[in-house]
């Protein structure tokens, strides 16, 4: 059995241990994780995938109100359900997170308001949607903090809204209930974004990380004496392409306790930051940049970044460390 959303082979035993037929049907839709007692947890929806079926909901709601779920599809390609209402124009949806426990986004609502145009769809940040309030190289300075996967899910619920009511274009506002004072409680300042939270979601789902997914990783990495350990959808795509004698294994944030029980053959592969940052906090200082994105492309990127992978690969033998962008290209390799 294969996870769908993160290409995770599912061992037998696992899927033993569940012994529950509808459940392993949700483990197939993407829709849950299985864990290695057994027991499933479900997955929840971005901030992408909400706004989308609040502005679906919304355009919808020109023709007839809106009072059950919306069908979206996900960045992942996969197709889901989500709650959202609407009525004359006015779209709603609420995060949903799942099992996640610790989503500071978890119930924000989106609101939409869709008004029909004479041609051609124009969606527009409103309140309690960020910001970038610095030029970065994606985004320019005062563009709204929309990732492109995530607008594209916008832009796929827009048409598919468009196509069943017959419009020919749209024009639509999105804002973010209590969104600034919810980017509070995140990264948003220290990212660049200010003003509201930011509309994400590479793959359209919430992973449900929690103590014992956390255990099953640290199963994994001890097993293995050849693992590559990645820190999100752009590292586990491409380093199953580069490394593909490797098991791979996706840790996020969970960098220190991964290292921690990785042993023989060992690499750190993926986008720069979250890597940076965790094997020097103190990168930035001093380097004129307020993001270790801002700084790629640099001189000062390639020196800080070359001295801080060397430093950290000599204290842990046999690590390597792979600095990837975007398009799977690699940026920067020590030893």
């Amino acid at each position: 059995m294969i996870d769908p959303v993160s290409g995770f082979v599912y061992p037998e035993s696992w899927v033993d241990a569940c012994g529950d037929s509808k459940a392993l049907e949700a483990v197939e839709s993407g829709l849950v994780v299985l864990t290695a007692g057994g027991k499933i947890l479900h997955r929840g929806f971005t901030t992408g995938t909400t706004a989308a079926a609040a502005v679906k909901a919304a355009i919808l709601s020109l023709k007839d109100p809106v009072s059950g779920p919306v069908t979206i599809l996900t960045p992942s390609g996969i197709r889901v359900l989500v709650k959202a209402s609407g009525e004359n124009g006015h779209g709603i949806s609420d995060k949903y997170s799942g099992d996640y426990p610790d989503d500071v986004t978890a119930g924000i609502r989106f609101h939409a308001f869709a008004t029909s145009a004479s041609g051609g769809c124009e969606v527009i940040a409103g309140d309690g949607i960020g910001k970038w309030d610095r030029e970065n190289p994606r985004y320019p300075k005062g563009s709204p903090a929309i990732s492109p996967p995530a607008m594209a899910g916008i832009q796929d619920a827009i048409n598919e809204a468009l196509n069943e009511i017959r419009l020919t274009g749209v024009r639509v506002i999105l804002s973010a209930e209590n969104g600034s004072y919810i980017a509070s409680l995140t990264l948003n300042a220290k990212v660049g974004v200010s003003g509201g939270i930011s509309v994400l979601g590479s793959t359209g789902f919430v992973e449900p990380w929690d103590d014992h997914l956390e255990e099953t990783m640290i199963n994994r990495i001890s097993g293995t004496s050849r693992v590559v350990l990645t820190t999100g959808r752009v590292g586990l795509k491409y380093s199953r392409l580069l490394f593909s004698s490797y098991e791979v294994i996706l840790v996020g944030s969970r960098i220190g306790p991964a290292l921690h029980h990785a042993h023989g053959d060992v690499i750190l592969c993926g986008l720069p930051a979250l890597i940076l940052k965790f094997i020097n906090p103190t990168i930035l200082e001093g380097s004129g940049f307020g993001t270790v994105e801002e700084m790629i492309g640099t001189s000062e990127f390639d020196k800080r970044a070359q001295e801080s992978m060397l430093r950290f690969c000599a204290k842990k033998p046999g690590l390597r460390i792979i600095l990837l962008d975007r398009e799977g290209r690699i940026l920067k390799e020590a030893p």
